[in-house]
């Protein structure tokens, strides 16, 4: 059994001097490593003692099948990028709503005008089914596909589209007056 062996083993063990030994031995360079990655020194710190959080209470369960440095800098990598990903959606629903924010309407008169029309719609909603106002607004405002909305209610496709036809229909009428 060579060295990291023994340091695996006995941390899974529950051997915590062993696992404060390897913490500090590895933390600087592991938060180096993904400071260069994500550039956020605050971020990376984190990563790195959320990955020891999760060694120590995982103990059991890791199986590291590759050597105990390359297991810990690759998790902290894919967790860098998972960070980056997370990031990356967080700064688009920003510039989305930023967009949206710009796209209401701003004089007196119009922001009446789509008050009211935001109540007509509530209202027209409460018509319809519960199951199909669901549908309509999966689709329209989150922006679900068909299939999409199928496989998250468990229905099939044909079901959201008798589902949108009559809601449709109902938002045809009520608005056409």
């Amino acid at each position: 059994m060579n060295r990291e062996d023994k340091i695996i083993r006995r941390i899974r063990e529950g051997d915590i001097v062993q696992f404060e030994s390897l913490f500090r031995s590895s933390y600087v360079p592991l938060v180096k490593y993904a400071n260069k990655l994500l550039n956020d020194y605050d971020d990376a710190e984190e990563i790195v003692q959320d990955l020891f959080v999760r060694i120590w209470v995982d103990r059991n369960k890791i199986n590291i099948e590759s050597s105990l440095n390359g297991y810990l800098y690759k998790s902290v990598y894919n967790r860098c990028l998972h960070l980056i990903d997370h990031n990356k959606v967080v700064e688009k629903h920003k510039r989305e709503a930023m967009v949206k924010q710009n796209e209401l309407p701003q004089n007196p008169v119009e922001i009446v005008q789509y008050k009211e029309l935001n109540q007509r719609i509530i209202k027209i909603l409460e018509k319809l089914p519960e199951r199909c106002g669901m549908i309509f607004c999966m689709n329209r405002f989150e922006g679900l596909k068909y299939s999409e909305i199928a496989q998250k209610l468990s229905v099939s496709i044909k079901t959201v589209e008798a589902s949108m036809v009559r809601a449709l229909k109902l938002f045809r009428k009520e608005l056409a007056e």
